[in-house]
This record gives C-alpha cells, structure tokens and sequence, in this order.
C-alpha cells in the first residue's frame, strides 16, 4: 500500500545521485563550462524524459508525488543500483517492486555498456521482447522501439498482431523469424513462472494468431544468445549483421549488439547510419 511521500529526503536523494554521476556515465559528452559536479538537471530530465520543470521542482520540494512510472524513468535516468532504486520508490511513497520479478528497471551492468557503445547499434531488452532503452544508432537502424504500451511493448506481440512489424526483415526470413521468436519466449514463460503478463500474452497471442498457436504447440524452446540477421532499413536496403547477446544475472532482461565484419558491406551501411539518423522511420503504430 502507498504511503505518503517524502518530499524533503526524495529532493536530498534526487540531487545527491545527481551530483555523483558525469556525463560519461551516461553517454554524454563532457562539454565545457560545468562549474557544478555532477549532471545538470536538464540533462536527468531529458534522460527520463520528463519535463525540465517537473524534474526541479522534484529537487525544489515542490512537486506533486510522482507516479511509479516517472519513478522508474528517474531511476534509469540516474543509473541507480537495485538498492537505490527501492530506496527511491520508498521515498516518492510507492511500494517497491518485487526483488525478484521481472522488471523495467533496467540493469546497471547492462546500462553502463550501453552508455559506452556510441559506434554500434545497441539496445537493452526484456525477454518479452520490449525494448527498454536504446542508443542513437539502434533507433537510426530499427526506429524507437521505446514507444509502444500495452501488450505492443512487445516485439513478439506486435509481430505477430502488427503485420507492420514485419518490414524490418526481408520475407524470406519470415517463417524463421517466427520460430525463433516462439521458441525463446517459451523458454521466458517458464523462466518467469507464473508471471500474469507474459501468460495473458501467449493466451492472446493463442486466440488471434493461428501461426502463433501452431508454433506454440510444437513446443520448441531456444535461448538467443547470438544471431546473425538481415535488416531491411527504409533508406539503405537491407543490412547483414551480427547480433551477440549479453545476458543480465537474473536472465530477464539482454543486451542486444549489432556488429558488422571490418570491410563488410554491412559495417559501410553501418557507417551510413550516423549520417542518415532516424530519417525513413515514421511514429509508430500503437498496437493495442
């Protein structure tokens, strides 16, 4: 049950974390002119994407109780520990999130490789397949997948309920894609238990795709842990890449790195996409 929040420790804390972190902790430049330690605070707020002036005001004891979403965001943003992050819904008066279940709190570990991987694609998912944080060059190669609510968090839902998901590969590595895809989420399913969200998924997923359904059925279980893909980009064709895959401790969530061979078409097209940037991708579809 939720408790009142603490306004003047929330403020404390907020500002503390903020003041310890540099901008290389979290993938920004240094710059110049910092005459303050620490992240500016327009810079946590652009991280959590929330509005400068509700972040200051955070800090100023003025604002209203945040909600565990904005929370959670807050946490990414300050590239809090597990610890810290309980501490933090403590103190904005929410219950925090179960130790061991899946969350979107995003692994440190994870996040810190991320925040260095400026010259590759690179992004943090769930092993439901929702994105949870990318670089710029994942959006420039794959579009914001950070978008989506609801049950299109999921790459595998909308996958199989969004035929527009289905662009980014050529058609050829459609029926491939689908069973790769079944197979490592039914690995996640029994991993998890008896998680609601990831049953209320495949029970839906059952009821409206008989692909998914057969799929199911057959019972095929495969962890990704390396995969080599074809990406069909909306400027620059279809890219070959290597995806390899690291793992977080509790296994729910994966850092996905794209990479190409040296001298490899692929590692040109690569090259292209800090030029080209997220241009050919439109808002998303919002899959409900």
């Amino acid at each position: 049950m939720d408790k009142a929040m603490d306004k003047e420790q929330l403020a404390d804390f907020l500002r503390r974390r903020r003041e310890a972190l540099r901008p290389g902790d979290v993938g920004l430049p240094m710059g110049v002119r910092r005459r303050a330690p620490g992240l500016r605070r327009e810079e946590v707020a652009a991280l959590a994407q929330m509005s400068t002036d509700y972040y200051n005001r955070l800090e100023q004891r003025r604002g209203p109780q945040p909600s565990q979403q904005i929370v959670t965001s807050l946490a990414r943003a300050l590239r809090l520990t597990t610890d810290e992050r309980d501490h933090l819904f403590r103190l904005a008066g929410h219950v925090a999130p179960p130790r061991h279940a899946p969350s979107d709190h995003v692994s440190p570990g994870l996040l810190r490789i991320l925040d260095r991987l400026d010259d590759t694609p690179a992004q943090v998912i769930t092993d439901l397949g929702e994105v949870l944080s990318q670089n710029r060059l994942a959006v420039a190669l794959l579009g914001d997948h950070t978008c989506f609510t609801g049950p299109a968090r999921s790459f595998v839902w909308r996958w199989f309920a969004d035929s527009s998901a289905r662009a980014l590969y050529p058609p050829a590595d459609h029926d491939q894609q689908s069973r790769v895809l079944v197979a490592d989420l039914r690995s996640a399913v029994v991993r998890r238990g008896r998680d609601p969200r990831a049953d209320a998924m495949v029970s839906a997923l059952r009821s409206s795709s008989a692909e998914f359904a057969a799929l199911w059925d057959a019972h095929e279980v495969a962890v990704r842990r390396s995969d080599h893909k074809r990406i069909v980009h909306p400027l620059l064709g279809v890219i070959e890449l290597d995806c390899q895959i690291l793992v977080a401790e509790n296994e729910a969530q994966r850092l996905l790195i794209f990479t190409a061979p040296v001298g490899s078409e692929g590692a040109q097209q690569l090259e292209l996409l800090s030029v080209v940037g997220a241009q050919g991708f439109g808002a998303p579809t919002n899959t409900r």
